[in-house]
């Protein structure tokens, strides 16, 4: 594989990278994006070793090509400055960053104490710096301890952080640091969609994350130069051919010094024993390190003439190296993010990086407490050559980290908010709690009733209240609050324990703030509705609202026939038609949450008029309310009623009327309803052919009417690529209720809602 970087060279930001830039920047002269900021963004970047600069080294170049918008201050701190570890803020300087301060911070020792004391010194100094650089944003990278320092001046001092690759998960005392950072920081950029999940879980702000992916990915896939063999001989000498040699980069792991130390040494013998030419890294100043350096010395590595031991090597040139080792070897997470990106063969040795995701060039050895099993991996992997991986990014990172960083108002408060469900004082009972069901109150406002329901963990429904829905706001909320306290207080007696309340309604919900936005007209006074706050306010529990398509498909995700499924679609025949769509486990809002308004896909352009003011909707054919109407223009013509059917004058006509005469033969009746499966059915259709889920599960009173027609117009219009989809009819009694209660059963198993 012709991996191509760039040659020994002053500046990695020259030549073919800096045109990419450059490039980037034409056409930027347009005004700043409407962040309320009359000037350009003052940006401290402050880098700790040089793992953290590699990654913002690409954003401190994208910043500098765009003056008319950013003024750039560079702080260096932490081992950069060591001679021990390559005096590496060199480097800084060949790549033509004005340095513009540098704080000697840490305290030599290479221990637990020397690492909390090193975070002492720094958090000394930085204020100062600070005081007087007056940043409007400070930019700071992953876990180090140096940045937790650096993160923790900035948010006492007022001064808005970005943090870079957070929510991420590795496996050692590097988690704890990295989510520390993040609950200082204002802002995140991470790089997997994993990571992204994991921020949200962790209460923070949707709109101020951004997946962005890996900024060293930009360097990585937009390399050019093909000439690496000569940095090859550079480092491992004239007579090392590519894919012949290996490269071992292993740090200590602070939670476990002795056991980590033992593990290099044992790695170290492997890679004596499997006998290639190896580049080996010193490791990172982390507690333990000192040790780890000691070993290698007593084993003559710096003088074995298959080893050659550095201390550091610049990254552009490091890249080149690991793009074509024969493998990589240690736990540096360089190893299971950047190295991907070549399918270079990598073994990750114990635990350091254990919660990474990583490409399937990745072999763990975990346990890696013998000698033998090291070697085994070795010969296991050596050699090999695997798909290039993206989980870390696709090349056009500070692009996205750019544009954000104009984005950011410096109008808007500091303070940071989490975005958590409110939750009042809880009121503690006097139960044994191991005895009590776990359970969620659910609510559904439909068109005629209002139902409230305790629903248990297990989807079982313990109890229902109902009372037709009052057409009136007013009467609507108190009637809500009233049922809801009286179902709280019944479960106490029923020995349940209520962890939240759920809310499925009819609309348009945001589900975020818990407000009705628009709603259906079945549903009178029922736009811009806050359900959240009263009954959060009067029940002192969390509440979750949702629009009943949506909470249909959580439903059947939580306890049908979607269960385990990646990707599904639920349609609603009812009073009217919806729907909830399921894409990678998740429920899928849309960018104004009218995601799924699946009842109103237009199926024909000159038919019916839809509730919506359109023509020719699915609703506009299959809801209750069109059979309603085809049902009264039948009976109104005498031509509905058949032998052994009559409908009592108090009482009007409906859908089960027309389904009914049908049934008894009414020619009409049944074409009615074939006209009505017909359209659903193409309606359907759509789905298959623009979301290709792998079930389509038909809910509500009409899908057993309509599925055996759905089915036929499927086999006769879908592409034969989908026909094979399933289309079931669901098999959920209350799937509104059940939908509203897995919204609080889900995030109290700590699913992503």
């Amino acid at each position: 594989m012709e991996i191509s970087m760039y040659p020994h060279r002053e500046s990695c930001f020259q030549g073919p990278h800096a045109l990419y830039f450059k490039n980037l920047s034409k056409g930027k002269k347009q005004v700043m994006e409407k962040n309320g900021n009359n000037r350009k963004l003052r940006v401290c970047v402050a880098t700790c070793n040089r793992a953290d600069y590699s990654k913002l080294a690409p954003i401190m170049f994208g910043i500098k090509t765009e003056p008319e918008f950013f003024e750039l201050d560079v702080v260096v701190l932490g081992s950069h400055l060591i001679d021990d570890y390559g005096n590496t803020y060199r480097m800084i300087e060949q790549d033509d960053f004005d340095i513009n301060t540098r704080l000697h911070t840490i305290v030599r020792g290479e221990d637990e104490a020397a690492m909390v004391e090193s975070v002492g010194l720094a958090l000394v100094k930085l204020p100062d710096v600070l005081n007087r650089l007056k940043p409007d944003i400070m930019i700071v990278h992953g876990d180090r301890f140096d940045a937790l320092a650096l993160a923790t001046s900035a948010a006492l001092m007022n001064i808005r952080i970005l943090h870079i690759e957070g929510g991420e998960v590795s496996g050692t005392i590097d988690d704890s640091i990295r989510h520390a950072i993040t609950k200082l920081a204002h802002y995140h950029v991470c790089c997997t969609r994993s990571a992204e999940q994991h921020l949200i879980s962790m209460c923070e702000d949707h709109d101020r994350i951004l997946l962005a992916g890996c900024p060293s990915y930009d360097k990585l896939l937009s390399a050019k130069n093909k000439d690496y063999m000569s940095i090859i001989r550079m480092w491992l000498g004239d007579d090392v051919k590519s894919k012949d040699y290996i490269v071992a980069l292993q740090h200590p792991v602070t939670t476990d010094i002795k056991h980590s130390i033992k593990m290099f040494e044992l790695t170290l013998d492997a890679l004596i024993s499997f006998n290639k030419r190896t580049l080996v890294l010193f490791p990172n100043i982390d507690a333990g390190s000192k040790e780890m350096v000691r070993v290698m010395r007593k084993k003559g590595i710096e003088h074995h003439p298959n080893f050659r031991a550095v201390k550091h090597v610049p990254f552009d040139q490091f890249i080149q190296l690991v793009a074509h080792a024969g493998c990589m070897i240690g736990n540096s997470s360089c190893g299971v993010r950047e190295v991907g990106a070549f399918g270079t063969p990598v073994i990750n040795l114990g635990t350091r990086q254990i919660g990474r995701e990583t490409g399937e060039n990745v072999l763990h050895v975990r346990d890696a407490d013998t000698q033998d099993k090291i070697l085994q991996a070795l010969h296991l992997q050596f050699g090999k050559q695997y798909p290039c991986s993206k989980i870390y990014g696709d090349g056009n990172a500070v692009p996205r980290i750019l544009k954000f960083l104009k984005s950011i108002d410096l109008q808007e408060p500091l303070q940071k908010k989490f975005c958590f469900p409110p939750v009042k004082e809880n009121i503690s009972q006097d139960i044994d709690h191991i005895l009590e069901t776990l359970s969620a109150l659910a609510v559904d406002l439909g068109g005629t009733n209002l139902r409230v329901a305790i629903v248990s963990m297990k989807g079982e429904i313990v109890k229902k209240y109902t009372q037709f829905n009052p057409k009136t706001y007013e009467e609507r909320i108190n009637l809500i609050l009233q049922m809801c306290v009286e179902a709280a207080a019944e479960a106490v007696k029923l020995n349940c324990r209520i962890l939240g309340v759920g809310i499925s309604t009819g609309g348009r919900v945001n589900p975020r703030e818990g407000i009705v936005l628009h709603s259906t007209k079945l549903i009178q006074e029922w736009n811009s509705v806050d359900l959240r706050t009263p009954l959060s306010d009067t029940l002192h529990l969390p509440v979750w609202v949702d629009n009943d398509g949506n909470c249909a498909a959580l439903a059947e995700r939580k306890f049908g026939q979607g269960k385990g499924l990646e990707n599904f679609v639920t349609l609603i025949t009812g009073t009217g038609i919806g729907g909830g769509i399921i894409h990678q486990h998740e429920l899928i809002h849309g960018s104004s949450f009218c995601a799924a308004e699946l009842g109103h896909l237009v199926v024909s352009l000159d038919g019916p008029d839809c509730s919506c003011g359109s023509h020719g909707c699915i609703e506009a054919y299959a809801s209750g309310m069109a059979l309603q109407r085809e049902a009264k223009k039948l009976h109104d013509e005498d031509l509905l009623l058949v032998e052994g059917m009559s409908v009592p004058k108090d009482e009007a006509v409906g859908a089960l009327h027309l389904i009914q005469a049908a049934k008894l033969g009414n020619a009409k009746a049944q074409s009615i309803l074939r006209t009505a499966g017909t359209a659903l059915g193409l309606g359907v259709v759509n789905i298959l052919h623009t979301m290709n889920p792998s079930l389509v599960i038909l809910s509500g009173v009409l899908a057993s009417h309509y599925i055996h027609i759905v089915k036929d117009v499927i086999r006769q219009q879908a592409l034969s690529s989908v026909q094979d989809v399933d289309v079931v009819v669901s098999d959920l009694v209350d799937p509104a209720l059940l939908g509203a209660a897995s919204m609080v059963l889900d995030y109290t198993t700590r699913r992503i809602y």
